[in-house]
């Protein structure tokens, strides 16, 4: 074999097998993290975590939302779970269509055992409206969940109402026909959201709360925090076990880009801070 042979098979290699080889790695460490969650919980662990996943060499990052293959998969793993076993979902998502986030929250809402969505990092948009189905959120103290106002296009549908309201009926036919949209789809989120929250808090209650979210009170990235939540009713718990965060951690960003946050990745005590600072 020649030098020139070993090299153009080291190419194939890095071109098309490695590449497949470290995802495939990737995957099954992915999966054993989440079978350690299962046997530490007792629960059917489903994990939606969007993160920019490298393409081979070019590195070309795919961007991630909450897809109709998203919610197929997830209402299969719910149908493989037995009624009585409680199920963990762990969500990390910047939200997505609104049509699979509202599957996966009826299938989540309508599991006879309890349901928790774990919440890592952030959960906004259709994310969130997941997490109000189920039984009991669980979020990092510093994590965040987003409002569920419905978005017509590059708008807010409460904006699109807004804008109307100020300049009165001296519109076209087109803003017109996007009012209607805007306050069918704000009627119909706030009816939902109600649905998804009256079992749990309450015919009144569920209703001030859906209406606060939905309405367009913040911008649509608008970061509801742990205690913004519980202002607004919701109940939290911000006990997140601690493999849910090693798990997070198998979905690095792109390989060849450099991060921009660089520390020692160990954990320090009081000890070792006093060593440092001598």
């Amino acid at each position: 074999m020649t030098s020139m042979d070993i090299f153009f098979f080291l190419f194939i290699f890095l071109l098309f097998i490695y590449p497949e080889m470290m995802m495939r790695y990737k995957i099954m460490k992915r999966l054993r993290c989440i079978r350690e969650i299962e046997r530490e919980r007792g629960t059917r662990v489903i994990a939606m975590i969007h993160r920019q996943e490298a393409l081979t060499f070019l590195g070309i990052p795919i961007y991630k939302f909450i897809t109709i293959e998203d919610s197929e998969e997830i209402l299969r793993a719910i149908r493989l779970t037995p009624e009585d076993m409680p199920i963990d979902l762990i969500i990390h998502t910047p939200g997505g269509l609104a049509l699979a986030s509202e599957q996966i929250a009826l299938a989540l809402k309508e599991h006879k055992a309890k349901t928790t969505v774990i919440i890592p990092h952030y959960a906004m948009s259709g994310g969130s409206l997941i997490a109000l189905a189920a039984d009991e959120i669980i979020m990092d103290k510093n994590a965040v969940m987003g409002p569920v106002d419905p978005q017509i296009g590059q708008y807010p549908a409460a904006s699109i109402l807004e804008a109307y309201y100020k300049k009165g009926d001296r519109v076209d036919d087109e803003t017109l026909i996007l009012v209607d949209i805007s306050k069918k789809a704000i009627k119909q989120m706030e009816e939902f959201v109600y649905e998804l929250l009256k079992d749990k808090y309450g015919d009144e209650k569920a209703k001030e709360i859906a209406k606060k979210l939905t309405s367009g009170t913040w911008t649509h990235d608008y970061p509801l925090t742990v205690n913004k939540l519980k202002e607004l009713g919701i109940e939290v718990n911000t006990n997140v076990p601690r493999k849910v965060y090693e798990l997070l951690e198998l979905y690095p960003q792109p390989m060849g880009a450099k991060p921009s946050v660089y520390y020692i990745p160990v954990p320090y005590n009081k000890k070792e801070s006093e060593k440092n600072a001598k």
